[in-house]
């Protein structure tokens, strides 16, 4: 695995994954999560909710942070312990979630480190929290072995 380690951290380092959402991303989700609330399903059922029409799932837009923190931030290595969420807005089909994570305290004793989390649409907010990770020692460097 190639991703941070604890020692590659510091205060205030960032990184950023944005996607845009799709039907597709919605129906999977339900599928795979068995939420199938009709808010996120039935433009008809949806259409008389608070949203007025049919939106993304909370956890769906959560879950860019997971990919952003599993593959860029630390990345690959990186162990979720914990993720508090504030979901502030919907998200809609069609839009473009930009998810942001950003080292806040480093525990070195514990090898974990904090970061802010939030996810905007167009810079709107439409979730943070606070996400906690474990992190693997520093990697092995090894030295090419001399020939002859």
């Amino acid at each position: 695995m190639d991703g941070l380690s604890f020692e590659d951290l510091s205060l205030g380092q960032s990184a950023r994954f944005a996607k845009t959402i799709t039907e597709s991303d919605i129906l999977l989700f339900a599928a795979v999560s068995g939420d199938n609330n009709p808010v996120h399903l039935d433009a008809e059922a949806a259409a008389s909710s608070f949203f007025g029409e049919r939106v993304a799932h909370g956890m769906l837009t959560a879950s860019l942070i997971s990919g952003l923190l599993g593959t860029k931030l630390p990345g690959p290595g990186a162990v979720y312990v914990s993720q508090t969420l504030h979901f502030r807005a919907p998200v809609r089909i069609g839009q473009t979630v930009a998810a942001t994570a950003a080292v806040t305290a480093l525990d070195p004793d514990r090898r974990r480190a904090t970061l802010r989390t939030c996810c905007t649409v167009a810079g709107v907010v439409v979730l943070e929290g606070e996400a906690v990770v474990m992190l693997p020692p520093l990697h092995a460097r090894t030295e090419p072995v001399p020939a002859g």
